[in-house]
């Protein structure tokens, strides 16, 4: 006969206090800035990611990087786009939009952030 089955011990748990972003977030009628940016590095990614992550809109110039950083930066923003529930648009060949879950971005319809890539890896 089988051995009975010993049940799961769970360990405790403790939960991580997570800060609430939607009290440092703008509200979309009180939205008072929009970063711009033109990255020289990849390490520039950092200040992209730090104002994003407040709530604030990043416009991104790639027209000073190497195709190869400015394909790593954008699939960085991708992904932090994507991880922040926010979007990311195709403004010019070399300009992106980052906008927060909050912003909304009226005008011709947007690209998706797969369509964003495949678009900007394919050139």
């Amino acid at each position: 006969a089988p051995a009975p089955q010993q049940q799961a011990k769970r360990a405790p748990v403790t939960p991580l206090h997570k800060p609430s972003t939607t009290t440092r977030n703008a509200a979309p009628a009180e939205m008072n800035e929009i970063l711009t940016v033109h990255p020289k590095a990849y390490k520039d990614a950092q200040v992209i990611a730090e104002n994003f992550r407040e709530g604030v809109p990043v416009i991104i110039n790639l027209s000073q990087m190497t195709d190869d950083d400015a394909r790593r930066l954008i699939d960085f923003a991708s992904g932090l786009s994507i991880g922040l529930y926010g979007k990311i648009e195709r403004v010019t060949a070399k300009v992106f939009l980052l906008s927060p879950s909050h912003v909304a971005v009226s005008g011709e319809q947007s690209a998706t952030e797969a369509e964003v890539e495949a678009s900007f890896f394919g050139r």
